[in-house]
């Protein structure tokens, strides 16, 4: 069964080396399951060509739209207004997927096909074989027990950025959470559990992100050169998200 409509929601920052070849991907492979697919960059305000090159891609291939933000405002951020933009277009499934190419394209067909297939409200890609540093893994696995005892069960890959959404069951998560979340994929991950959504699982494989550095560039660690400790920046970050995923989704509500 081919979707009439499908759109691919994509925050990105300084890809300009990975991403062309990623959209490209995407492209293919999603191009026989929908009559009209868009994808929709949004662009974090990148310092490198990211936009440049999308734009020219743009030319070549059909239904590609980049949006550049007015400034940086970080990924939760960017991949919210991503999905505020998908949204907009009122298509029939919103797929969700980070800019750097850490997943095929194909495994972005599997998990549209599982939604229509299951009349899935959400499916969420499950990474396997990830080769991100040792500590971010821990995080996960750290985040990931706090919500199974919050949503009494566990969930697999708490804050994967593979997801398909319906428009109608994302609009209520969207608005669930303030517009700069930095970690909205936790707090969505929680209220599916809550709001009692068919959430679906697809396993799908992890690869390094494409381009230059395999790390990532938001961490500001050196190029091809993984850090053996949690940055600066990263340990920063946790403190905030640890404060807002308590104060959004994680404290204890008063009833009556």
């Amino acid at each position: 069964m081919r979707l009439n409509h499908l759109a691919v929601v994509m925050p990105a920052y300084n890809e300009a080396a990975g991403i062309p070849g990623f959209v490209s991907e995407v492209h293919d492979s999603l191009t026989p399951l929908a009559e009209l697919l868009e994808i929709v960059v949004i662009d974090d305000r990148s310092t490198d060509a990211t936009a440049g090159v999308l734009r020219a891609l743009a030319k070549e291939l059909p239904g590609i739209t980049v949006v550049t933000a007015e400034a940086n405002r970080g990924h939760g951020a960017t991949a919210l207004a991503a999905y505020r933009a998908g949204l907009e277009r009122h298509p029939d499934l919103i797929v969700h997927v980070d800019g750097d190419g850490q997943f095929t394209g194909a495994d972005l067909a599997r998990v549209v096909a599982a939604a229509v297939d299951t009349n899935a409200d959400v499916v969420h890609g499950v990474r396997v074989g990830r080769s991100d540093p040792w500590f971010r893994r821990v995080l996960t696995a750290i985040v990931g027990g706090l919500v199974a005892v919050v949503a009494g069960r566990r969930i697999p890959d708490v804050n994967t950025p593979l997801r398909a959404y319906r428009p109608e069951a994302l609009e209520a998560l969207v608005a669930s959470v303030p517009v700069e979340a930095s970690v909205p994929h936790v707090h969505f991950s929680l209220a599916e559990v809550r709001r009692g959504c068919r959430v679906r699982y697809v396993r799908v494989r992890s690869l390094p992100r494409r381009g230059g550095d395999e790390q990532g560039t938001m961490w500001g660690a050196a190029p091809h050169r993984p850090p053996l400790l949690p940055p600066k920046r990263l340990r920063q970050f946790v403190r905030g998200a640890a404060v807002e995923l308590w104060s959004v989704s994680l404290k204890p509500r008063r009833r009556g």
